[in-house]
């Protein structure tokens, strides 16, 4: 290892994986590594490494940001870092991300471990061609309630998609991106949904994981009562036989109301919604399909829906 800032004492070891700094002043080092081996890099080392993964992205662990866009998203969300990753062609797009955020050079509270392109691609097993990569500190996730009355600067949430049992990290990416485009004001996610700050699943979101806001709901779907308590219709994207146009429910009444508030339910890749969740929404949902197609893939619909249920006021 060359370069390295004498003061810097910000790299974590094994027993404070969990442990988030609770003073920040946002700061950085530079440190140029030559040795993939670098006691540094563990944070990033064979990153493809499926048990790796696992040891890095617990609950209140960390996670993955790939590419400055993403890192700048998250950094202006208020997650914090343990490091960051990249070489000296992607340096100064970094630094210049860094310093949008109010970041200054020549500190200690995160390192910028600096190596060559081919060096991080021998760490990683990729091609590291987004700039950066990041090691971030998850941040503690609010409950339910809260994170629902907090939503749109306090005044509260109106549109709301729940994710029941994804299991693609892609599919869950690509529908974050639809619901910060599409005016979305918070997701919720049931304990068998996969993870939204899993690496694919923040790349596919372009970052949008940190705008928009999103928790676990727990005990789903016996929790759906919690969303009829504070206010919420419930409404379960299924092929029923007794479910209502899209175009029907979007245009109720107590949809297009000033104050209404919606919950969309998007089910599991393969089956979809649980039966329970099903009989337990107030209503159930189906898009009106053509050419002999009978639904389409989840991200794909949850576009649809949320721009049909949009608010217009």
């Amino acid at each position: 290892m060359t370069g390295a800032d004498p003061v810097h004492n910000a790299r974590c070891g094994p027993g404070d994986l969990y442990r988030v700094p609770t003073r920040w002043h946002a700061c950085y080092v530079l440190i140029y590594l030559d040795n993939v081996a670098a006691p540094e890099l563990d944070d990033y080392f064979r990153l493809t490494d499926v048990h790796l993964r696992r040891l890095l992205e617990p609950e209140r662990g960390v996670y993955m940001a790939e590419s400055t866009k993403v890192i700048e998203r998250a950094l202006q969300a208020g997650h914090q870092p343990r490091s960051f990753l990249t070489s000296p062609r992607w340096l100064p797009d970094l630094q210049s991300c860094l310093e949008r955020c109010g970041w200054e050079a020549d500190g200690a509270a995160a390192p910028i471990y600096v190596g060559t392109d081919e060096m991080l691609q021998a760490v990683t097993g990729f091609k590291v061609h987004r700039g950066a990569l990041a090691a971030m500190h998850r941040p503690e996730l609010a409950d339910v309630a809260t994170l629902l009355s907090q939503a749109r600067e306090g005044r509260g949430a109106r549109r709301v998609v729940v994710l029941e049992g994804l299991v693609d990290h892609t599919n869950v990416g690509a529908i974050f991106r639809s619901c910060a485009g599409l005016g979305v004001d918070a997701v919720l996610v049931t304990d068998t949904c996969a993870d939204p700050l899993y690496r694919r699943s923040v790349r596919v979101s372009m970052g949008t994981v940190f705008q928009v806001p999103w928790t676990r709901i727990h005990e789903w779907p016996r929790s759906i009562e919690k969303l009829h308590g504070l206010g919420f219709l419930t409404a379960a994207l299924a092929l029923e036989d007794d479910a209502e146009t899209l175009d029907d429910f979007a245009n109720r009444a107590d949809v297009l109301a000033p104050d209404s508030r919606v919950a969309l339910i998007l089910g599991t890749e393969g089956d979809g919604l649980s039966s329970r969740t099903v009989a337990s929404a107030d209503t159930r949902v189906i898009i009106p399909m053509a050419g002999h197609v009978d639904s389409l893939n989840v991200a794909a619909a949850s576009a649809v829906a949320c721009w049909a249920l949009r608010t217009r006021n």
